[in-house]
């Protein structure tokens, strides 16, 4: 049984290769159909052979009827007028052999064949007609006959009794007519399943055609093309299947879009840094002077520095745009996460003398990615230390709840407006306030701060701060290992 099953799970497993679908819809229709035609056809062949029987077993009856209708007792014995003419129906057949048999009331045969096979003991009276008759078969003659056995009451003035009149024929008109009714249903079922095959057929093709129309459409789009398709080409069955390739070009066309973005994004914001490098690197290889061409260098480094920098930081938001990090969400520990950028940058806060503080809830877990949430916080608080003035406060918070868990940066700097809180999520948008207090800025910190938590399912939210600065408030849904505890 073990490789029978191993072919099975083979041949029909979920791993099995698919093939064609017109293939397989005539296969799991015409097998089937096939299978049905056969039994039906053995059914109408047993049921055709029950009725010749049944017609062959009368007519044998009638002839032994006709025949009991002849004996008599005379003389005191029992006799068989028997007619010469009858006796030649009898012994001969144009379709086979007729043998018959006369026995007397005390067991003498009377008339016909006296070797002729007597009545098994275990055969039962037929239910099917009123007299005593019995159908048996036999070998006779080297031939196998079929015998009706009637029980013919005989009497006159003197005696009476039972006579037993026999009558029996060869198979050969029973075997005549079987192979003629097994052709003639072999015949029909061919027919017919030749008619149902072809109607298949052309029923399989013609509802797989919407499937082809499908197929030419698609194969037919220009390179470029992503739009949807039309779910009206095909059967309602096939629709959810078009809706999802229809979410897959869109998918598509999104990753084309942030692609084509960024590039355009890149482009842009790093021409003007390079620019800068080449015009600073000309400059060092015209001077001469020692000291100047060192400043030069001092400020090819930082102009080098800042690009690094928003290369760094055009790479990460199109990682984050293009999704590939939310398949590796795992539960993690926000306060620890905001602990280790705090001491990360405890000492630029510590050279413009801001009170960096925090307040965190240690049971606060999230389902996140541990890169992109340091990442996340690591832009919210350079940002506070950034753009509050040295002597200032930023304090970081993490708050836990039933299926939140909210962190705050909260600083006393420069602030952003109410009417530019949501333009600053946009990729190289910076407010009145930041250009005013540093012009070196990318304008990408809060751009990448949203789409992380955006991919983290979180919400952002810009306020006023208490000392008139920005509060930012992130919401993340809590971690489900969490709610499930909770509950």
């Amino acid at each position: 049984m073990g490789p029978l099953l191993t072919r099975l799970q083979q041949r029909f497993g979920a791993a099995a290769p698919l093939g064609s679908l017109r293939n397989q819809l005539l296969r799991w229709l015409l097998i089937p159909l096939v299978l049905l035609v056969a039994a039906n056809s053995v059914s109408v062949y047993r049921n055709a052979l029950e009725a010749a029987d049944l017609a062959y077993d009368r007519s044998l009856l009638a002839s032994t009827r006709a025949l009991a209708e002849r004996v008599s007792i005379r003389e005191g014995k029992v006799v068989a007028d028997v007619p010469y003419v009858a006796l030649d129906s009898f012994e001969t057949d144009t379709l086979g052999r007729i043998y018959y048999k006369v026995t007397g009331i005390r067991g003498e045969t009377v008339s016909g064949f006296d070797d002729l096979p007597a009545v098994p003991a275990n055969v039962p009276r037929s239910e099917a007609y009123p007299a005593l008759v019995r159908f048996y078969h036999a070998d006779y003659n080297g031939d196998q006959v079929r015998i009706a056995a009637l029980l013919q009451p005989v009497y006159d003035d003197s005696m009476r009794g039972i006579a037993l009149i026999q009558v029996g024929e060869t198979l050969d008109a029973r075997r005549g007519l079987t192979r003629k009714i097994l052709f003639d249903t072999w015949l029909r079922q061919a027919v017919m399943l030749l008619a149902v095959g072809t109607l298949v057929w052309f029923a399989v093709r013609l509802v797989l055609r919407p499937l082809m129309r499908l197929k030419n459409e698609v194969e037919n789009r220009a390179l470029g093309d992503l739009s949807d398709v039309d779910q009206a080409l095909v059967h309602k069955e096939v629709r959810p299947l078009v809706a999802a390739m229809n979410d897959s070009m869109a998918r598509m066309q999104n990753l084309i879009a942030s692609q084509r973005r960024f590039i355009a994004d890149a482009s842009h914001q790093l021409r003007t840094p390079l620019t800068v490098l080449k015009t600073q690197a000309e400059l060092a290889l015209r001077e001469n002077d020692a000291g100047a061409m060192r400043a030069i260098v001092e400020s090819i480094a930082v102009t080098t520095d800042s690009t690094v920098h928003l290369a760094n930081r055009l790479l990460t938001l199109a990682r984050i745009e293009h999704g590939g990090e939310a398949a590796n969400m795992s539960p993690v520990a926000l306060p620890e996460v905001v602990r280790q950028v705090g001491l990360a940058l405890a000492l630029p806060a510590v050279q413009k003398r801001i009170d960096l503080s925090l307040e965190a809830a240690q049971d606060a877990v999230i389902d996140g990615q541990a890169l992109l949430l340091h990442e996340l916080v690591t832009n919210l608080v350079d940002n506070a230390i950034r753009y509050t003035p040295a002597g200032g406060q930023v304090t970081l918070r993490v708050l836990a709840f039933d299926a939140t868990v909210v962190l705050e940066v909260e600083d006393s700097g420069v602030g952003i407006a109410a009417a530019e809180r949501e333009k600053v999520f946009k990729p190289f948008y910076r407010s009145t306030s930041s250009m005013e207090m540093n012009q070196g800025g990318t304008g990408l910190g809060l751009a990448i701060v949203h789409d992380i938590a955006v991919l983290h399912r979180a919400t952002v939210a810009l306020s006023e701060s208490a000392g008139r600065g920005l509060k930012v408030s992130i919401s993340f849904p809590a971690a489900q290992q969490q709610n499930a505890g909770a509950l």
